[in-house]
């Protein structure tokens, strides 16, 4: 690029990805920056009632993208597999490795790494609500594809394996199976939704331990805690965001976007400050 040019503004590709796990359709966000050179993926699972294109202008990931110069794929969940548009995180058919749907958002994510440079320890994963929990699936069964996770919203791996398993987990708060790489989780206090006990099991079932607990408050928008947690190493792992007044919706998103709170802080930016604070360890 010329010094003082403007920069190319990147574009949308609508893509399908077909395999032995199933097929789905999904968006691929390529930055204006994008020259072949290794980059990051970030992998962007939509909530229930939501497409592609919402999750994508409520979260604002598109923008940060074209900063950051990052790749973003957006699978998406169509109403012939869950009337809702769902991820069918609590179906065990679709919680294990290589098959069901955890297979399929595996497999679009390898499709984008084989059709574009991308920086195979910078491959990201994360969601909200029902596509948080299918996060939180995914980055159990593929540690060795992905390099951290964003839940928000959510629950963790396992915590349901029926319909019926899924609503009293999602009412009450249910352990589950740990993650396996460094996760970021973001959840409001007054979600009536996802109970936010799931968060706290989230970050609980790592085991790692406490170091930090910080408060803040955004100017004018709500008040919030992290808290922190390190690995046997000492090494930052774990992520839990608590945002005070928040209901069930992407913290610091767009209004423009469904189930998103603009009074929160941005967990669009403190996730990807946290992924690019976690490179896959080899």
């Amino acid at each position: 690029m010329r010094p003082g040019a403007a920069p190319t503004p990147g574009h949308v590709l609508s893509e399908t990805f077909a395999g032995p796990p199933g097929r789905r359709a999904y968006r691929l966000y390529v930055p204006g920056g994008y020259r072949g050179r290794p980059r990051p993926l970030v992998v962007m699972l939509h909530g229930c009632t939501q497409t592609p294109e919402d999750f994508a202008t409520g979260t604002g990931m598109n923008a940060l993208a074209e900063a950051e110069t990052i790749l973003v794929a957006y699978p998406e969940q169509p109403r012939s597999a869950n009337q809702a548009r769902c991820w069918n995180w609590y179906s065990p058919a679709d919680q294990g490795r290589d098959s069901g749907e955890t297979g399929i958002i595996a497999g679009i994510t390898r499709a984008v790494m084989d059709a574009y440079a991308v920086d195979p320890r910078r491959v990201y994963v994360a969601g909200i609500s029902a596509g948080g929990s299918a996060a939180a699936n995914v980055a159990v069964a593929y540690p060795d594809l992905y390099a951290a996770v964003g839940v928000h919203s959510g629950l963790c791996a396992g915590a349901a394996r029926s319909l019926s398993g899924a609503i009293a987990a999602m009412r009450d708060g249910v352990a589950g199976t740990a993650s396996p790489i460094p996760t970021i989780v973001f959840h409001g206090d007054r979600d009536t939704t996802v109970n936010p006990k799931n968060a706290a099991a989230l970050a609980a079932a790592t085991g790692e331990r406490l170091i930090r607990r910080d408060e803040g408050q955004v100017p004018n928008g709500r008040a919030y805690e992290r808290h922190l947690y390190a690995d046997a190493a000492g090494r930052p792992a774990v992520e839990h965001w608590v945002i005070h007044g928040s209901g069930h919706a992407w913290s610091g998103g767009d209004p423009a976007g469904s189930y998103t709170d603009p009074q929160g802080p941005s967990a669009t930016r403190e996730m990807w400050r946290f992924f690019k604070e976690h490179p896959r360890r080899t």
